[in-house]
């Protein structure tokens, strides 16, 4: 396993092999096309600087070795979050719960690999829920038919995001026991752009239309590694799906950009007329940190030309990647949820952090 190039290794040996490269900028590669008024709503520019969900110290627990990939919304009268948990052998999905959006208890494993699946027997990675998808809403769950209804990937190699991922939907009633559809989305049905596999999916029901947003990537090149850009594809009947022609919607930006590698990870919410999708970009660098794009239907994006939240300084709980976004409102402040990493692979610490749009 260790001579594959996985995700994680590749993003930290990107940064050790252009260090000496100048600071990156973005000044001329961008048509921001929104002002600041519009944008103001969307940014979150204070850091908690803290974990508020990090592994535990228990020998063997599904999420022993690190936490990523926050989903956090609104049910009943608390607030809970799906995060994915690495064991060292695979991905498996958490469920914490929180009063105050900052101190959080697990509640359970609530999706587990399947040794007999032919696609979950290592990793399932259950990523989102349809909950409300406008920005200042509680962020509620949705029922679909009845029911709760999720979106997962898996990856069918052992060990961290090793080979093509699928994406499938997952149901529920309860929210700690899902039954998971067979995939809807394969990589080899796709573009070159998402042969390689895809990733995170983030799923909002919008007048009738389901739209899958993933990000995916090409098929690893010997020495130069994968692109990573983001789709979307869509259905009204949860059965037919049907990738959007004009995909990648989101493509990696320019040489010196801050997505010149990755632009990953959607996460997608309306507000006054304009369509916004978080997503964190990789640059030449290696360096990983939270952007958005703005647009005024759900398949146009213009993305915006600054930072949404960038890596923290040396010895910061963010000081290696600042990436994996989700918002969420709660007493007239936006929370943005992100996946915070320090120190370097494979002795890196990652767990979960927050940012919010007022001060702490």
């Amino acid at each position: 396993m260790e001579s594959r190039i996985t995700r994680r290794r590749f993003a930290g040996e990107l940064g050790m092999s252009i260090a000496g490269l100048s600071m990156l900028h973005n000044s001329k590669l961008f048509a921001e096309g929104f002002s600041n008024k519009q944008i103001a709503p969307f940014l979150t520019p204070y850091k908690y600087g803290k974990l508020v969900l990090a592994a535990p110290t228990q020998a063997g627990a599904f999420d022993c070795k690190s936490v990523d990939d926050p989903f956090v919304f609104r049910h009943e009268d608390a607030f809970y979050m799906l995060y994915i948990g690495f064991d060292g052998a695979g991905y498996q999905t958490g469920l914490a719960k929180s009063n105050d959006l900052l101190n959080w208890e697990r509640v359970a494993c609530v999706a587990r690999r399947n040794p007999n699946s032919k696609y979950t027997r290592y990793n399932i990675a259950l990523s989102c829920i349809v909950r409300e998808d406008r920005l200042t809403s509680p962020g509620r769950l949705r029922k679909v038919k009845g029911r709760y209804l999720g979106a997962w990937n898996a990856y069918p190699n052992a060990g961290y995001e090793e080979g093509a991922a699928v994406i499938g939907l997952a149901w529920s009633d309860n929210l700690l026991h899902w039954e998971l559809t067979e995939p809807i989305l394969f990589p080899q049905d796709g573009a070159p752009w998402e042969r390689g596999g895809l990733y995170r999916p983030n799923l909002i029901e919008h007048d009738g239309t389901f739209y899958l947003y993933y990000n995916a990537k090409t098929i690893p090149a010997p020495r130069h590694g994968w692109r990573e850009q983001t789709g979307v594809a869509t259905s009204r009947d949860l059965k037919r799906w049907t990738r959007y022609a004009g995909n990648p919607i989101l493509r990696n930006g320019g040489p010196d950009s801050w997505d010149a590698v990755f632009a990953s990870n959607p996460f997608v919410v309306r507000h006054k007329g304009l369509w916004a999708m978080y997503y964190y970009g990789l640059d030449r660098r290696g360096v990983a940190r939270e952007l958005l794009a703005l647009g005024r239907d759900p398949y146009r994006f213009t993305k915006v030309n600054r930072i949404v939240i960038d890596v923290g300084p040396p010895g910061s709980v963010d000081e290696t990647y600042a990436h994996k976004p989700c918002v969420i409102y709660h007493n007239g402040a936006l929370y943005h949820f992100y996946c915070a990493v320090s120190g370097k692979w494979p002795h890196e610490v990652r767990g979960i952090s927050v940012a919010r749009s007022k001060p702490w």
